[in-house]
């Protein structure tokens, strides 16, 4: 069973950048589509983004032009890079596989994946 390990979150001032990481610990990375979700205190988990096994990105419109998604088929690992960081982003912040025989498909609703990490934390203070 392939695990997922979220890495790089923690306190950040407004405006800084953040790169979180999340490595699979085994299996065939390359067949995985991936995502990236985040849960704020109080709410309802959201999707982030997007990558296809192909290399192909969707994001949500809240974080589009701010996060960019992008993946390392040979490391294993899936990175969301975070830039102009706002207060509104602070949530914890998990990454999602599924395996698909597409190489372009994007999963956007959380039930479409099947394997998830543990989450990481990410604070941004004013």
């Amino acid at each position: 069973q392939v695990q997922l390990v979220e890495s790089g979150g923690g306190l950040v001032q407004a405006g800084d950048s953040l790169r979180l990481s999340c490595a699979a610990s085994s299996g065939t990375f390359s067949r995985y589509a991936m995502g990236w979700f985040r849960q704020a205190s109080g709410k309802e988990r959201e999707f982030v983004g997007g990558i296809s096994r192909s290399g192909g990105t969707f994001y949500a419109d809240s974080v589009k032009g701010q996060f960019t998604i992008s993946r390392d088929n040979a490391k294993g690992t899936v990175y969301l890079q975070m830039d102009s960081l706002k207060l509104e982003d602070t949530a914890v912040y998990y990454c999602a596989a599924e395996a698909t025989s597409s190489r372009i498909l994007i999963y956007t609703q959380q039930r479409q994946y099947h394997l998830w990490g543990q989450g990481t934390q990410v604070t941004v203070s004013s």
